[in-house]
């Protein structure tokens, strides 16, 4: 497996529409494994293939977390967390809830920064697994989220583009000073 480079804003490649995906193969699945690596490492929670400059309908979460059941030891002092990895291949919102819900997202192609989006609350959504498989299922809370967060690259749409305008330039501002920040640093 390898650690993928992910592109971050202003990547004109995170604007592009991502084509669909005709065949699930060894090809897609090797891809799929890569990204698993990458978003691990990264570390996050969810990526799209357009994010590590692949401009497929293809995206990988794990909304895994530390243990948290009694007597379980934080995974600084030696647990690992429980990973449940999900791959959504041509993912497709059938429906959603006219409720929504705020959650502060972040997002690797715009690192460190922060900001509260709203979203339906609740999806139907249908997509394949990385053998094929048809799924579709009622989703809700985090997962519907980042399910849309995740799907949103696939139209070339960034968390950023949910916010106002003057909150969207606050963000590429606080960006630019830490790319600024980092560079300084690393001469």
């Amino acid at each position: 497996m390898t650690i993928l480079r992910i592109l971050e804003t202003p990547d004109p490649v995170l604007r592009q529409k991502s084509i669909p995906v005709d065949t699930v193969d060894d090809e897609l699945r090797a891809l799929i494994a890569d990204m698993f690596e990458t978003m691990y490492d990264a570390p996050g929670i969810g990526l799209a293939a357009v994010q590590v400059g692949v401009p497929k309908r293809v995206l990988v979460m794990d909304l895994h977390d530390e243990p948290v059941e009694e007597g379980d030891e934080p995974a600084a002092q030696g647990a690992e967390p429980v990973k449940e990895p999900r791959v959504f291949i041509n993912p497709e919102i059938l429906a959603h809830s006219e409720d929504e819900v705020a959650y502060t997202e972040g997002c690797l192609s715009v690192p460190d920064q922060y900001a509260e989006v709203m979203r339906p609350d609740r999806i139907r959504a249908r997509w394949l697994d990385e053998h094929g498989a048809r799924h579709e299922e009622d989703l809700d809370g985090l997962l519907a989220v980042c399910l849309q967060h995740e799907m949103d690259h696939l139209e070339g749409v960034l968390f950023i583009d949910h916010l106002s305008r003057l909150k969207r330039e606050i963000v590429l501002r606080k960006l630019a000073k830490a790319r600024k920040e980092r560079g300084l640093k690393a001469a």
